[in-house]
């Protein structure tokens, strides 16, 4: 199990992660040299993803070496720097000096979904357990903590019963969720929906969580990633078109309506527009990067029957990922 991410990502990644990816910040702080930060500082250079969040915390828990909030701050801080082994230590000594912390169990297992994924099957089984406790034990202390509780619901489906999975405790847990944050619930009925191959029970909630948050990009992304998933082309459109017409600066939502041309062989014209928009945006860490444009953009000029512009554009691809396996194929297939 990997860390929690986003329930329904966008492409060129279909898989499902364990956590709702968070928008990232557009702010930048930083600690000038030599300068103390207490927690409420780092935590802010934190919720920034400022790259001194790490030096900070790490500084911090020197400083207050018996502070769990610090210890707190550190394993989130190692979290983000993708420093998993020594995100799961801090998180440890974190829940040793805040027991009662819901803060320090929700980090120590966000590291230890983190970890999971770099080890082998032996090493998953060994620390399963340890998540689970994590996450059970932050619900137990905070009930109204969200986040704990979707984390245990991606356990929950992932896991063997021997070790205590279940779907029927995921439900249960989609349920709670709702009763604190409605479309939050909406989007976990989702998630189990989409576990059990039920994509328009899926969809359909996910459009009354749309309903409820209609500006919300997260959501749209997801309702549109699953439209496609499904084959719903039309309704895929006029929820791209929609964005669109909201928010022409959204760099995601042209690149949907580019990745539908190519997905559906429909809106060709509209498509390669868009993902020639998309390449002349900024673009995030989370972001689809620039080959998979080209790649979406040679298949809309593939179906488009213009052969010659599609092989440049595969090329393209290529030459910015030269492993890129689809483009490879799709470039031999012309």
């Amino acid at each position: 199990m990997r860390r929690p991410v986003r329930s329904l990502s966008p492409d060129p990644v279909r898989a499902f992660a364990l956590r709702v990816a968070h928008a990232l910040i557009g702010l930048t702080l930083f600690v000038a040299p030599g300068a103390f930060a207490g927690v409420p500082e780092v935590q802010a250079l934190l919720k920034a993803r400022s790259p001194s969040a790490l030096a900070a915390a790490e500084a911090l828990v020197k400083a207050e070496p018996k502070n769990g909030s610090a210890w707190v701050a550190l394993t989130q801080a190692r979290v983000y720097a993708k420093r998993y082994e020594k995100a799961v230590e801090a998180g440890e000594r974190a829940t040793e000096l805040a027991p009662n912390d819901a803060q320090a169990h929700l980090w120590l297992g966000n590291a230890l979904g983190n970890r999971i994924g770099e080890v082998g099957m032996i090493g998953k089984m060994s620390l399963a357990p340890s998540l689970r406790d994590a996450f059970e034990r932050a619900v137990k202390l905070d009930p109204a903590l969200v986040d704990a509780r979707y984390s245990l619901i991606e356990f929950y489906l992932q896991a063997p019963s021997a070790i205590g999975g279940g779907i029927d405790k995921a439900r249960a847990q989609a349920t709670a969720i709702g009763k604190y944050d409605r479309v939050r619930g909406l989007t976990a009925q989702a998630r189990i929906a989409m576990h059990e191959k039920k994509t328009p029970q899926a969809i359909g909630f996910l459009e009354s969580a749309v309903a409820l948050k209609p500006a919300d990009d997260t959501l749209r992304l997801q309702l549109i990633v699953l439209y496609q998933e499904a084959k719903r082309w039309p309704e895929a459109y006029a929820a791209i078109k929609k964005w669109i017409d909201q928010a022409p600066k959204s760099n995601k939502a042209q690149y949907q309506l580019g990745r539908l041309a190519a997905e559906s062989g429909r809106y060709l014209d509209e498509g390669e527009a868009a993902l020639r928009v998309y390449l002349t945006m900024p673009r995030g860490s989370d972001d689809p990067k620039p080959q998979n444009a080209r790649y979406r953009l040679g298949q809309v000029l593939a179906k488009a029957g213009r052969k010659d512009a599609a092989r440049a554009e595969f090329q393209a691809a290529l030459k910015l990922d030269p492993k890129m396996k689809e483009a490879k194929e799709a470039l031999a297939a012309l």
